[in-house]
């Protein structure tokens, strides 16, 4: 008998000396992530704040991917939410309490099944130069069945900041994958209606042409903004001749006016096209994919046997600008070939 009071004794000690290891665990915790995105932080801000985009980058749907989700009818910002109901997640919701445009987020996640908990989620965004520095915070309090669990399987950051640092892994893929998205369309022959312009021209080489032309545009602009000439489109690029085997180019800088203005700048003229024939293929994304766009133009001229005219000019026509359009997947631009 002796024996088994000592056993009950030791057990009940044993007992009581984890219930106070457990009741002094801290009674909140606090933790974050921070990671650099090669993106404007308005799109990585925009990703974060958009709940239908979670499943991109969401460490924790990754793992239960066929959990059933639901939204509610704000779908971004404040009071924006959405559920989740899946065999591996359980049951939980994500609500945003405040958004601060491409700044901070702030959201509360709570988990109903398995067990009941909840935590604070605080996002931050800092501009670096053409990157964002994305800090992923998480904060709560921690009950005694929270401590007794933390206490024999590690601590909610040892346990949760590795899904941390997967979706945020997992945003910067997404994010930066989105901006190189892009598409081309040859939309078939055409005929550009023309008209008026004001131009500024220049010849050089193809490998400087960059620079060149953006000196061009700028000075193009600023002499249209001094002199109040109201603009009735696009900026486009004239290509008169491109010379490949002497490295070569002949292109100007154009801005349409609605009808012939009187420049009084030697470098800025005044030019009319006349309505004319031609092939014309539509970008939609990065800059970087122009090239492909004017080759696949010309296969199409090849492949259905078209005639480009001899010393023709084509068209390079922006429909939106950089400094317009964060996404350089959402740019647009107009190619068009001059035909017979």
């Amino acid at each position: 008998m002796k024996i088994l009071k000592y056993f009950f004794f030791i057990v009940l000690i044993t007992c009581i000396a984890g219930a106070i290891y457990i009741a002094v665990q801290p009674s909140s915790y606090s933790f974050e992530r921070t990671k650099v995105i090669n993106a404007p932080k308005e799109l990585v801000f925009d990703m974060v704040n958009t709940y239908k985009e979670w499943p991109k980058f969401s460490p924790w749907l990754e793992q239960d991917k066929n959990a059933t989700l639901t939204y509610n009818t704000i779908e971004k910002g404040k009071n924006s939410s959405y559920s989740w109901n899946g065999e591996v997640l359980g049951e939980g919701k994500m609500t945003t309490l405040s958004a601060y445009e491409f700044d901070s987020i702030t959201q509360k996640i709570e988990f109903f099944k398995p067990f009941e908990s909840n935590a604070s989620i605080k996002w931050n965004f800092k501009t670096l130069g053409n990157k964002t520095e994305v800090t992923w915070k998480m904060s709560g309090k921690q009950d005694f069945m929270t401590k007794m669990y933390t206490a024999f399987n590690g601590s909610i950051e040892e346990n949760t900041a590795p899904d941390f640092e997967r979706g945020l892994f997992k945003l910067d893929s997404t994010v930066t994958s989105n901006m190189r998205a892009y598409n081309i369309k040859v939309n078939g022959v055409t005929e550009h209606s023309g008209g008026f312009y004001l131009y500024n021209s220049t010849a050089t080489s193809i490998d400087g042409m960059k620079p060149k032309m953006k000196q061009m545009i700028s000075h193009l602009r600023a002499f249209v903004t001094t002199n109040n000439i109201n603009t009735s489109g696009n900026l486009f690029i004239i290509y008169h001749n491109w010379d490949m085997e002497n490295n070569s180019v002949l292109f100007s800088c154009a801005l349409p006016t609605s009808s012939k203005v009187v420049t009084t700048d030697a470098t800025i003229l005044t030019g009319q096209l006349e309505p004319f024939k031609a092939l014309k293929t539509t970008l939609t994304g990065d800059y970087v994919n122009l090239k492909e766009a004017w080759d696949k133009s010309y296969e199409y001229i090849k492949q259905y046997n078209l005639e480009p005219k001899v010393d023709g000019i084509a068209i390079e026509s922006y429909l939106n600008s950089p400094e317009n359009t964060i996404n350089p997947a959402n740019l647009k631009t107009e190619i068009f070939i001059q035909l017979n």
